[in-house]
């Protein structure tokens, strides 16, 4: 082989981001692209679907796909948000199992790692123990948790990172090129997500709704776009909000719908932001009830 033909070889491969709800996951997968694409807030079940995000490297290509965190589902949108980290979990060629720092292991973790458990059992691949948010413990600390995690699965490497602040993810980055096996890249070069824009508008409202709102009104909202139209540097977005509740409605508009109006300034900056044009957005709520029931309705969202 010549030194040219050597130079010239490609890795390429699929990384599932594994976890229970609310360890990084989201922040993991931004911090690794250099850029926004995952919505990410302090509440567990922020992420609903699969998130694919392109990672490229010099010689290699990173395909990271981030999903919801597995848990024991109460709701029909629940048992399909875990039924889609199963999916992805089986068909990865490498695994991140993100696990939190600050926080002895606990029954959910227990059961992310059963999970992987059978995943590795059906299909042997490399499973990268990924202890996030390192930068909250003391580093005297560091070295005990990192034990009791190691414990528990025969883990093929232990890479410690905080996803927030960036600490070791180049670390992180080596290791998985190093398990990467050669092949053609799948993506043009200039690709970083599949996500649509339409889909980022709706997530990006969906995030602000999280950071303005409290306690059940999170977890029964829905962003659904009822019109996305570009004309040249200016994208007009009408979307719906969709609640379970009368009494969720009221939470969101918020007094003089204030709230409301918050959640579309903070919105409408940030998709000006990535999107790189001016947007004027419209945005409506309305009660739907008992929509994370509904086969219909989740097919619809996109759920």
């Amino acid at each position: 082989m010549t030194e040219t033909e050597q130079h010239s070889i490609m890795k390429f491969g699929t990384i599932a981001i594994i976890g229970r709800p609310n360890v990084g996951k989201s922040t993991l997968l931004n911090r690794l692209l250099e850029q926004k694409i995952a919505i990410v807030s302090d509440k567990p079940q922020t992420t609903r679907t699969r998130i694919l995000g392109i990672v490229h490297v010099p010689g290699a290509q990173i395909a990271l796909l981030d999903t919801p965190g597995l848990h024991k589902p109460q709701h029909l949108l629940n048992r399909r948000m875990v039924r889609t980290t199963v999916e992805v979990l089986e068909e990865a060629d490498i695994l991140y199992v993100l696990m939190d720092t600050t926080s002895s292991p606990g029954p959910g973790d227990l059961l992310v790692i059963d999970h992987v458990k059978g995943a590795v059992r059906k299909r042997p691949r490399p499973v990268i123990l990924v202890l996030n948010k390192v930068d909250l413990v003391n580093k005297l600390k560091l070295l005990p948790v990192m034990e009791i995690y190691a414990r528990l699965f025969a883990w093929t490497d232990v890479v410690p990172v905080s996803a927030e602040t960036g600490d070791n993810v180049d670390r992180l980055l080596s290791v998985t090129v190093a398990h990467l096996s050669e092949g053609d890249a799948a993506y043009d070069a200039d690709t970083v997500t599949d996500q649509s824009m339409r889909t980022l508008a709706s997530e990006m409202i969906r995030e602000k709704i999280l950071h303005q709102t409290y306690e059940e009104v999170p977890y029964s909202v829905a962003v659904e776009i009822d019109e996305f139209v570009e004309e040249g540097k200016l994208a007009r977005i009408s979307a719906t909000v969709l609640v379970e509740r009368e009494s969720h409605k009221a939470i969101l508009i918020g007094k003089h719908g204030e709230r409301l109006k918050a959640v579309g300034t903070d919105a409408r900056r940030e998709m000006e932001q990535i999107f790189g044009m001016k947007v004027y957005l419209q945005l409506w709520v309305k009660v739907r009830e008992a929509w994370r029931e509904d086969e219909h309705a989740l097919t619809e969202l996109g759920y």
